[in-house]
């Protein structure tokens, strides 16, 4: 549909729920841990990645064939719901659905700051924003940051972006450039929304993932050790933490979990909070906040169902799940031990 017809909330909800059931849950991924790449593959293909695989499969094997296909079904998942909604419904899911152009940027720019291959960058990147082919292949094809920082000129994140291109030189961290893409995705979102009864809801589902990520942000920038102030990279639109605050929270992780712990999210998230408590690196504190992000938006969905609410809850977690499965091929294909795979997932 589009934007020019009526909202259908009631019919999305409903589609969404029935794909939303079909997610991989425990069962699967310790089956999917104890497999190699091929066997991956073919239980991807017995479920709804069956479509992704059956034509992927005569160019690609092994990982190659995973990678090519979870991408690929997360884009026509996302196409789906598009095509399902209609009116004011469709903006909301087309302008939450950016968050792939934001990837995709922050993708390209660390495969540039790593010297990553282009075929491994291509790899990563999710074709599901607003973004065509053709701005994707002119950012992969960028010599450098400061060319990719150039070519996003006429978006919505090259002002932001140019202005921290200065922090990002004098530091010779990506911090600055990857805030800065966070910043003008949220940024758009908040301003662009109208606040009712149907997206009251939705607006707590923004103001948590703000606040999530403003969290990780000021743990990166602690753990750089670049002298860069994190209240200048501070997110607005989240209700748990000032600019200042934040910046003082981000030099001690203890003080940090303990706010989010007195904070509207604690009774819903104890058991991840504990995780938090509890993790040994950055890494592990960060699949924490993802799994405590997942179970408070599963929540809201519950709250005010005809809304976009359990939409963009089903998208989090489709991302999650293909982050999964890609998490477990790698580490299948590297050779690491079921337990190391299991502690870089992310499962309710």
């Amino acid at each position: 549909m589009s934007s020019a017809g009526g909202s259908n909330p009631e019919y999305v909800t409903a589609r969404v729920r029935a794909r939303k059931s079909a997610l991989y849950g425990d069962e699967e991924y310790r089956k999917l841990v104890r497999m190699g790449p091929s066997e991956i593959a073919r239980f991807m293909e017995e479920s709804d990645y069956e479509v992704e695989i059956n034509a992927l499969g005569a160019r690609h094997s092994g990982v190659d064939l995973i990678e090519y296909a979870l991408n690929r079904n997360l884009a026509r998942q996302f196409d789906d719901l598009l095509e399902w909604a209609g009116g004011r419904l469709y903006d909301l899911i087309a302008r939450y659905l950016r968050k792939f152009d934001a990837w995709n940027v922050k993708t390209v720019i660390r495969g540039l700051y790593s010297d990553a291959d282009r075929e491994d960058v291509e790899d990563d990147l999710i074709r599901a924003g607003e973004f065509d082919d053709a701005v994707v292949d002119s950012l992969l094809s960028a010599p450098n940051i400061e060319e990719v920082v150039d070519r996003l000129s006429g978006t919505i994140f090259g002002a932001d972006l140019d202005a921290a291109y200065e922090d990002y030189e004098d530091t010779n961290v990506l911090v600055p450039l990857e805030n800065a893409v966070d910043r003008t995705y949220y940024g758009h979102l908040l301003d662009e929304l109208v606040v009712d009864e149907a997206t009251a809801q939705y607006r707590a589902f923004l103001e948590a993932e703000i606040d999530f990520r403003n969290a990780r942000n000021a743990l990166r920038l602690a753990q750089s050790g670049a002298d860069i102030d994190p209240a200048a990279y501070y997110i607005d639109g989240g209700t748990l933490f000032t600019a200042s605050g934040l910046a003082s929270l981000s030099q001690n992780r203890d003080e940090l979990v303990a706010a989010i712990r007195e904070s509207q999210y604690g009774d819903d998230l104890s058991a991840a909070l504990d995780e938090l408590e509890n993790a040994e690196s950055l890494i592990r504190f960060e699949r924490a906040l993802d799994v405590a992000l997942l179970e408070y938006t599963n929540g809201l969905g519950h709250v005010f169902p005809l809304s976009i609410t359990p939409i963009a809850s089903y998208i989090l977690a489709k991302e999650r799940e293909v982050d999964n499965i890609r998490a477990i091929a790698r580490g299948r294909e590297a050779g690491l031990a079921e337990d190391q795979i299991q502690q870089e997932l992310v499962i309710l």
